[in-house]
């Protein structure tokens, strides 16, 4: 199957959302430059592993002294609801991001899942260039377009279920077993 290529510089929107209740969600990237929109499902820990990442970077460029890194207040952390339509263009298997020391940009990267198991050979040898390969959105961004994403896609994965105060696993509405009750229901006043 050809290879489809999703290239954005500089968008006018790069957020992480959801569609659907907490606890049953499917967490998107979705990037946005004027009527074009393309949106990938992932995990939400890929997600959270994005705007970690990202933060160590931002904060190392800072550190570095690189102008425009410097932990600034975001354009808008809330973000808003994903754009619509959102429509799955793929499904995320691999994450990377770098810094373009050219045009001081940071770089996101969300390749397709490749589902045989040539997938660590089909990672190692990535190339853009070819026709072949799974599909990929790249994503160019000012650093404080960056820290901007960073708090909306943490405000997004707080957003979830609350945690059991004495375990830490997401509580259901309807309540939850909790291993460190020997998984019966906390006790009624």
């Amino acid at each position: 199957m050809t290879r489809r290529r999703f290239l954005f510089d500089t968008p006018d929107r790069f957020v992480a959302g959801t569609v659907g209740a907490p606890g049953n969600r499917t967490f998107f990237l979705q990037a946005r430059d004027g009527a074009r929109i393309v949106s990938v499902a992932l995990e939400k820990v890929q997600v959270a592993a994005l705007a970690q990442r990202l933060t160590d970077l931002l904060d190392e460029l800072e550190r570095r002294g690189i102008e425009g890194a410097a932990a600034e207040q975001p354009l808008d952390a809330n973000g808003g609801p994903l754009d619509e339509p959102i429509n799955e263009a793929f499904r995320v298997g691999t994450l990377s991001m770098g810094w373009d020391t050219q045009d001081d940009l940071v770089l996101v990267e969300a390749r397709e899942i490749v589902e045989d198991e040539e997938q660590t050979e089909e990672e190692e040898a990535f190339d853009e260039e070819d026709e072949e390969g799974p599909d990929f959105l790249r994503v160019r961004l000012t650093p404080i377009a960056a820290r901007t994403f960073v708090a909306q896609a943490v405000g997004v994965i707080a957003s979830g279920r609350p945690p059991c105060p004495l375990c830490g696993q997401p509580l259901d509405p309807q309540g939850h077993l909790c291993p460190r009750r020997n998984g019966h229901a906390p006790l009624m006043n």
